[in-house]
């Protein structure tokens, strides 16, 4: 990291990837974990672990690109719908795509249970940006949204990435989830609360999805292949 930070290095690779680690339009805590190979490391690492060539990739959350795009080099870039609600981050997520051959498809959009607009809640820090009110928001913007039940019907993934800021709750208490094999999803009980926390995942439990591993906040579900293959 102090290498990098010294040199000011642009671009970095992480995962097969490239993407931009400097400039006005990286926040420093996403070029830090960028530099120490940290950020997204448990999304990356559990999603690399369920997914197979050809996969159908669903991404809520994209951030600056990243997942997004290591997906997209297993799968095949069309293979991947990656949704960001922030629109802050449109130039990163472009630009970290133009460095990349294969990329993603994207929604700049919420996802939410119903399809309205939603209030959106910007920080300095994008990874604590959020649908919810938090103490580091600075602005709130209003977002165009696609309900989750839309998207899972017209794009029909194999597996779901999850990283919403807390309303993971929300969206996946009602969510037809069928034909879906795997989900890796962080898990913010600090902003929802561990009630919620646990009674998202015994919803998900009750589905058929069978927690496989666990990497800090963030959990790798799989579901039962004959379950999968009669929805």
């Amino acid at each position: 990291m102090h290498y990098h930070r010294l040199r000011n290095t642009a671009q970095i690779t992480i995962d097969g990837v490239r993407v931009y680690a400097a400039g006005d339009h990286v926040p420093k805590p996403v070029r830090n974990g960028l530099y120490k190979n940290t950020y997204e490391d448990a999304e990356r690492r559990l999603l690399q672990q369920i997914l197979r060539r050809g996969d159908r990739v669903l991404e809520i959350g994209a951030g600056i690109g990243v997942v997004g795009l290591v997906a997209a080099r297993i799968t095949g870039g069309r293979n991947v719908l990656s949704y960001e609600a922030n629109p802050a981050l449109e130039e990163v997520i472009q630009a970290n795509y133009a460095l990349n051959r294969e990329r993603p498809q994207l929604r700049l959009k919420a996802i939410t249970p119903d399809g309205a607009r939603v209030i959106f809640h910007q920080a300095d820090n994008v990874l604590s940006s959020s649908v919810h009110e938090r103490r580091e928001a600075c602005r709130s913007v209003t977002v165009e949204s696609d309900s989750l039940a839309a998207v899972l019907e017209e794009f029909s993934p194999d597996v779901l990435v999850m990283d919403v800021e807390g309303a993971e709750t929300q969206l996946l208490s009602s969510a037809p989830l069928d034909g879906i094999r795997a989900i890796v999803l962080e898990l913010h009980p600090h902003i929802v609360g561990e009630e919620a926390i646990a009674r998202l995942e015994a919803h998900l439990e009750a589905s058929a999805f069978k927690k496989v591993a666990e990497d800090r906040k963030t959990v790798l579900l799989e579901r039962d292949a004959a379950v999968v293959s009669a929805s």
